[in-house]
């Protein structure tokens, strides 16, 4: 896949839409479960994966995986493999997804793709939290449900509304 100047612009810029959802805390969504929130931060990733390709997908992941690391607090993030790794499978994942159910129902293709992202990110990040020593497997479960199931409903609806809105921007002007 040939890396376009279109390519590394729009990872550039959904790479920083993701560093200020994080530095600002507009990335943070209240939610009532024990950690008080949910994150969006990785929705960038999904978006550009599903819209420009897996390799846009992947680097904006990166962006997000190492301002992740760069901005820990919690010695899970503070660990690069965990900060880094999982997020580069976001975007990946997610196009793969879209380009397997597009086919059928673009919206659908959209819902189950932020979905996916979702998941690749949160379990990749608690499994690795529970190899490495940081989470007990049975804490680690009650997150990924607690908190995993509110970011999977917040990052589908967002995935759906901005790629529609973009899908229908790009199809009207050509």
């Amino acid at each position: 896949m040939k890396l376009t100047t279109r390519k590394i612009v729009i990872s550039g810029m959904l790479g920083a839409i993701s560093i200020i959802l994080g530095a600002t805390g507009l990335g943070l969504i209240p939610v009532p479960t024990p950690a008080g929130h949910a994150t969006i931060m990785h929705v960038p990733a999904i978006i550009g994966g599903v819209l420009e390709g897996p390799v846009v997908g992947f680097f904006i992941g990166l962006i997000f995986g190492i301002f992740s690391f760069i901005r820990a607090t919690n010695p899970i993030f503070a660990d690069p493999l965990i900060a880094v790794i999982p997020r580069l499978f976001i975007g990946v994942g997610a196009y793969y997804i879209y380009i397997l159910l597009k086919k059928y129902n673009i919206s659908f293709a959209l819902i189950i793709s932020g979905a996916i992202g979702t998941i690749i990110n949160t379990v990749l990040v608690l499994g690795l939290a529970v190899i490495r020593g940081y989470l007990p497997y049975k804490a680690a479960l009650s997150v990924a449900f607690l908190h995993g199931i509110p970011e999977i409903i917040i990052a589908a609806v967002i995935v759906l509304i901005v790629g529609k809105a973009i899908l229908n921007i790009k199809s009207n002007s050509k």
